[in-house]
């Protein structure tokens, strides 16, 4: 008995079509994309960020392909990638109550000669004044801030399960931040990243008006302390 194959075969072609054209599409947004994230970057400025959002979140291996196909380097697609997500965060992290955010700080940015013990929660600042840890530290507690000083992301998971932030500002290296917003996606956490000047494991330096224009974003005014210029100085 002889079998038809041909609808079969039919169907076969009709299946490999529409997963070419599939591909292609994929390839030419992915493509269109990128063009549009490396325009932003140049002029200093996002466009359609909501759009550039959407794409990575479907098409992130391949954008990064062209990203570098287009001369773009790591560093600076890092930095891209973080931007796009806290203006995407902005809104949704102004939000949340100060009392119900947490920011983390990596341990390398505090002096050589700190005399901090690790705990089960990080390192304790003592305010010694050796670094600007712990002015920042203490001004940041009192608008309401959880403050953690951590040597790596284990310690964050722990903090967010036993403490169940809504939000969380995160401070650290471009890949430290990058890796750690993707986890704190992941957790269902809003999330908003710092980068430092200056990356290494040892007294590090960060920008503290960028962490204090995150952090004072949609708190207010009245529960700001008076002498948080210290951190703007």
């Amino acid at each position: 008995m002889d079998f038809d194959f041909t609808p079969y075969n039919q169907l076969m072609f009709f299946i490999g079509e529409i997963t070419v054209l599939v591909i292609i599409g994929a390839l030419v947004i992915a493509f269109i994309l990128a063009l549009i994230s490396l325009y932003s970057i140049k002029k200093g400025r996002l466009y359609f960020p909501r759009l550039i959002k959407a794409g990575l979140v479907f098409f992130e291996g391949l954008m990064k392909a062209f990203f570098r196909l287009l001369g773009l380097e790591d560093r600076e697609m890092l930095t891209f990638l973080i931007k796009i997500h806290n203006t995407m965060n902005t809104n949704e992290f102004s939000r949340v109550p100060v009392t119900e955010r947490a920011i983390f700080m990596p341990q390398c940015l505090r002096s050589s000669r700190c005399p901090a013990h690790l705990t089960p929660e990080g390192l304790k600042c003592r305010s010694c004044g050796q670094c600007s840890v712990g002015e920042a530290r203490g001004l940041l507690e009192k608008m309401g801030y959880r403050v953690f000083i951590v040597p790596g992301s284990s310690f964050i998971k722990r903090m967010v399960k036993k403490y169940r932030p809504k939000a969380i500002v995160g401070v650290g290296c471009l890949s430290e931040v990058k890796e750690g917003i993707d986890m704190a996606d992941k957790m269902g956490l809003i999330v908003m990243g710092v980068v430092t000047l200056k990356e290494g494991c040892v007294e590090t330096i960060v920008n503290w008006p960028d962490v204090y224009e995150v952090a004072t974003l949609g708190v207010d005014p009245a529960l700001i302390p008076e002498d948080f210029h210290i951190l703007t100085s």
